[in-house]
């Protein structure tokens, strides 16, 4: 398939050549998860995706795309799709439907028992407080932790938009419908799968899951493909990028509630329990499979079928 359609060579070469130049220093210093750099260096390779579809911008420029600006943004959903009033509403829903998926993975680890809660007394976060330079600050961990949910939810999202944007543009924006010939949920698949791969400079170090070390990268390729799916969904329906950049943003915001509410005595397993684990990835492709069935989407026009001049 790589060789029929060159401007996906590009594009992948540019997205995972510049992630993992970006990721060099994390490797070169052995610098931890967690940290201040590792944190800035993720951030900063969240808009290679970006990167490589203006790479493909320029290649089609270059062999003489006829297409304007103002098409090649439709074609990557940078619009409001066919209906800007269903395309508000889903990005409503990504909004707030992905901090109430998260809530109710977490529901699903504790009656699992892959999860042990503790809604009295918070104590991880209150160990993670009491860990902070300075100490525990005077004020009440309930408090603290309805303060820092309420952010999760109404605020943060927003704010990590802005970076999944540069991911968003890239994975579902133009991968997932020049993806389409293969079939949809061929298309999912294996664009889930790309994006999954893609986090390996990161992953490969235990990123999510530093419990699992290396073996974190291919767990974290699982819950791409589920979470995948959804944006996916959000992508398709609407016919344009930006309810899976705010569903994509406010995943970012809200996947570390699972601290808020853990028991110091038993930490959370992150591999099983929370929306980022096995948990949460099997919900996330149940709910992800009644959408496709119960709404389904129409295909959109391959986005191979504009591929640039001369790529033969």
């Amino acid at each position: 398939m790589l060789r029929r359609f060159p401007d996906l060579w590009l594009f992948l070469l540019v997205a995972f050549g510049l992630s993992w130049l970006f990721a060099l220093p994390l490797w070169l210093s052995d610098a931890p998860t967690g940290t201040l750099a590792f944190t800035a260096i993720g951030v900063a390779m969240m808009f290679t995706p970006a990167l490589g579809v203006l790479a493909v911008r320029l290649r089609g420029r270059r062999l003489g795309d006829p297409a304007t600006g103002r098409e090649w943004a439709v074609r990557i959903g940078l619009s409001t799709g066919g209906s800007r009033g269903r395309t508000l509403a889903l990005v409503a829903l990504a909004w707030f439907g992905v901090p109430a998926l998260v809530i109710a993975a977490i529901a699903l680890s504790a009656a699992l028992g892959l999860l042990s809660v503790d809604l009295r007394e918070f104590s991880l976060f209150r160990e993670s407080l009491a860990a902070m330079p300075g100490g525990s600050p005077p004020v009440e961990a309930g408090v603290l932790v309805a303060v820092q949910a309420a952010s999760m939810i109404l605020v943060v999202p927003l704010v990590n938009s802005v970076a999944a944007f540069g991911e968003e543009l890239g994975w579902r924006g133009w991968l997932l419908p020049h993806l389409t010939p293969l079939g949809t949920w061929r298309a999912l698949l294996v664009s889930g799968v790309i994006w999954g791969l893609w986090h390996f400079p990161l992953t490969l170090r235990g990123y999510n899951y530093p419990e699992l070390g290396a073996w974190a990268a291919p767990l974290f390729v699982v819950f791409c493909v589920t979470f995948g799916a959804l944006l996916g969904w959000l992508r398709l329906h609407s016919g344009s990028v930006w309810p899976a950049v705010v569903g994509h943003g406010s995943l970012n915001a809200s996947a570390s509630l699972v601290v808020l509410v853990g028991d110091a005595a038993d930490p959370p397993a992150l591999a099983v329990a929370g929306i980022t684990g096995l948990a949460g990835s099997a919900l996330l492709a149940v709910v992800s499979a009644l959408l496709f069935k119960y709404r389904p989407v129409e295909r959109p026009v391959p986005a191979a079928a504009a591929e640039t001049p001369g790529a033969a």
